[in-house]
């Protein structure tokens, strides 16, 4: 697979944790620091259930892409999933274990991946801010 085509899959990955809600996604280009893996794609959750819907959207996600993951590790418990693509290793932690274990500290001298602008969120319709005049029906 070329370079090219491995940070497409890191940046499908990150797509496919963000359409979950994750906050504070990293992607780390790692290829210069180990032979593991070219990427680590991280990204946190509030809850296992949260958490849990990430590793399997992204699962699926890139099983349909033609790349299953190679091994899923802690998925029933969610506090930190391990999804090993070959080339891109994705961590999904629960905000606290995250805090804890601090990978992107561990793994700093990593080249961090510009992720794509935000997709736009439809816009809520305005709210009034003054108030209307209330109606009053004629009497007839």
């Amino acid at each position: 697979m070329s370079a090219s085509d491995t940070k497409a899959k890191a940046l499908a990955v990150a797509s496919a944790i963000l359409d979950k809600k994750a906050t504070d996604v990293l992607i780390l280009h790692i290829a210069k620091l180990t032979s593991v893996a070219d990427y680590l794609v991280i990204g946190s959750g509030e809850s296992e259930r949260q958490a849990r819907a990430m590793a399997d959207h992204v699962g699926d996600v890139l099983k349909a892409q033609g790349h299953p993951p190679l091994s899923i590790e802690g998925a029933s418990s969610a506090k930190w999933v391990v999804m090993d693509f070959g080339d891109v290793i994705v961590h999904i932690f629960q905000k606290n274990i995250r805090e804890h274990y601090a990978l992107e500290r561990l793994w700093g001298d990593a080249g961090q991946v510009r992720l794509p602008e935000e997709r736009p969120v439809k816009a809520a319709p305005p709210t009034r801010t003054t108030a209307r005049p209330a109606r009053t029906r004629k009497r007839v």
